[in-house]
């Protein structure tokens, strides 16, 4: 009998964390961010703005009800323990090139070894599926429609046009960049052995928004390449360029052969027209 009071008491207050992670989670002014924790995307907060949350919303106990005089970081512990939290590490340790310190917010985390809250440096995933309000599942079960109309039948061909080369255009531009950003830096590393990005790599995913429309590029600080391999790199782009011009350059003959064709069908047209005037 006692037991079984005990597992109910026990029923009864994951009940009372699970809607109090969900609401925690929901509200607008809980800081969170995104990331990669092995091959799955989390959303994952800070020790430090779980704890300063809390303190400033503290209508939110109320929902533990007889937990409700619990600190920040019992409560946290008992999220952890309940499988809603796992605490995790940033997976680079090391500071960029370029940079004074490591990241605020990684993309890249790992499960950390114990499962303890901190507010040092710690960071806490939300194990459980966020739920979808009811606008969200509609749209997420109507929007494949509504692509395929616009892409196929129902939209006019105007608003196609309209969609197609706006993205196509996002599209080639992001290739250009980044084949001209590959160009200057072969010919930068090829001729004066420095490695220049003059901008931040658009694929990279720790890049913020603000380094992506930073244009002069940070220092170097890796080891200058060895002239040998320069050398070799030197004559590998000179065949490819002359072979490049060999096998695709306009061939001069042919060029002259069709101006002097199409002069002269230019000229039987305008025989013909004042013949027939």
């Amino acid at each position: 009998m006692l037991f079984s009071f005990e597992l109910q008491n026990e029923v009864a207050k994951k009940d009372v964390f699970q809607p109090f992670a969900e609401k925690v989670r929901d509200h607008k002014d809980f800081v969170s961010h995104w990331a990669a924790l092995k091959e799955i995307r989390v959303e994952y907060f800070g020790g430090k703005d779980f704890v300063s949350f809390m303190r400033n919303h503290s209508e939110l106990n109320d929902i533990l009800e007889s937990d409700r005089s619990l600190e920040p970081e019992d409560i946290a512990n008992i999220l952890l323990k309940k499988k809603l939290l796992v605490r995790c590490d940033r997976v680079v340790k090391s500071v960029r090139p370029g940079k004074k310190k490591l990241s605020a917010f990684p993309s890249h985390l790992e499960i950390y070894d114990y499962q303890v809250f901190s507010e040092d440096d710690a960071f806490f995933a939300w194990t459980f599926v966020k739920r979808r309000t009811l606008w969200q599942t509609l749209l997420s079960f109507f929007w494949p429609f509504l692509t395929l109309a616009i892409c196929f039948f129902l939209y006019p061909h105007q608003v196609k046009l309209l969609i197609f080369y706006p993205c196509a255009g996002v599209l080639l531009l992001i290739l250009c960049v980044l084949l001209l950003r590959a160009m200057v830096f072969c010919a930068i590393w090829i001729l004066l052995g420095c490695c220049v990005w003059f901008f931040p790599n658009i694929l990279a995913e720790e890049a913020t928004l603000k380094e992506l429309f930073q244009f002069w590029p940070q220092k170097d600080d890796g080891k200058q390449p060895e002239w040998k391999v320069r050398i070799f790199y030197e004559i590998v782009a000179v065949v490819v360029v002359l072979l490049l011009r060999r096998y695709h350059a306009s061939d001069e003959a042919a060029t002259a052969r069709f101006a002097n064709l199409y002069s002269h069908s230019n000229a039987s047209l305008n025989g013909r027209q004042l013949y027939q005037f």
